[in-house]
């Protein structure tokens, strides 16, 4: 989750689900973002009989609208451009704020992980992705901008936490986009570390900036990419289980494997008896 845009939610949200389904996790990934780009990225199709707008709206069951991805055991749950209106539809409900936990709550025993893809604002959408969830990953890009907003989201999640959701939890804040080779990401680095890491953790492995994973970014999963590059390596060394069709997705960020590991951990971890 993070009110900006661009800083790398869905490239984090569409790679730890591949990562956890890989890994023989049955994952659900919920586009919670009008925008659909972890449905486009999971699908070579855009036209779908059901989408997460009609079950929220259209008292659609979740299970018709789940559809099945290229990557083994990861089910997508699409998004579609009728979210773009669905606040201003949501805002006269009567318990809007958990409107989506009370529609998902069936899938729940279905799925080993549900993981929600969130659009960049704090809306009504989002906050009910908060009363949905049980721990919350933060992509902060290394940009001043995008570092100033940061203290209105976790006011906003901490008010979630008090009011709607109290098992809520932050599992930590994930720097992404950095340029290790200017002085600004750096400082922006250090600038967050030191005035947040005292109280939430800021995970120690930084997200690199990569052009070549911009370059291929538009490609959907189902269209072939590249042979297995550096950049798929550093999701899974020495392991090219996955099929070829699922190489794009991997491909097309550039989160490196010690990441995606370091956030599974945390999560097996958060949740083993």
């Amino acid at each position: 989750i993070n009110q900006k845009g661009g800083v790398g939610k869905t490239t984090t949200a569409v790679n730890l689900s591949a990562y956890l389904a890989d890994r023989g996790k049955k994952t659900l990934l919920i586009d919670e973002d009008s925008q659909g780009n972890s449905t486009s990225g999971l699908s070579k199709s855009l036209d779908f009989d059901k989408s997460l707008y009609d079950v929220l709206l259209n008292d659609t069951a979740p299970e018709e609208a789940v559809v099945k991805t290229a990557v083994r055991k990861l089910h997508l749950l699409p998004s579609s451009i009728d979210l773009a209106g669905a606040e201003i539809e949501i805002a006269p409900l009567p318990d809007r704020e958990s409107l989506l936990k009370r529609k998902i709550e069936s899938l729940r025993s279905s799925y080993d992980y549900i993981l929600i893809d969130c659009m960049p604002s704090l809306g009504i959408l989002t906050i009910s992705a908060l009363a949905a969830a049980d721990r919350v990953h933060i992509p902060v890009k290394a940009h001043y901008l995008s570092a100033k907003g940061l203290e209105q989201l976790l006011s906003t999640v901490n008010k979630v936490k008090r009011q709607i959701n109290p098992k809520l939890q932050i599992d930590g804040i994930l720097l992404t986009m950095v340029d290790s080779r200017t002085n600004f990401a750096k400082e922006i680095s250090a600038l967050l570390r030191e005035t947040y890491g005292s109280k939430i953790k800021v995970f120690g492995t930084e997200i690199p900036h990569s052009v070549r994973a911009k370059e291929i970014s538009c490609l959907s999963p189902l269209e072939n990419s590249d042979p297995p590059s550096m950049t798929l390596a550093w999701y899974f060394p020495g392991n090219f289980s996955m099929k070829r069709s699922a190489w794009t997705v991997l491909v097309a960020s550039s989160i490196c494997s010690s990441v995606i590991l370091s956030l599974y951990k945390r999560i097996l971890e958060a949740t083993s008896p």
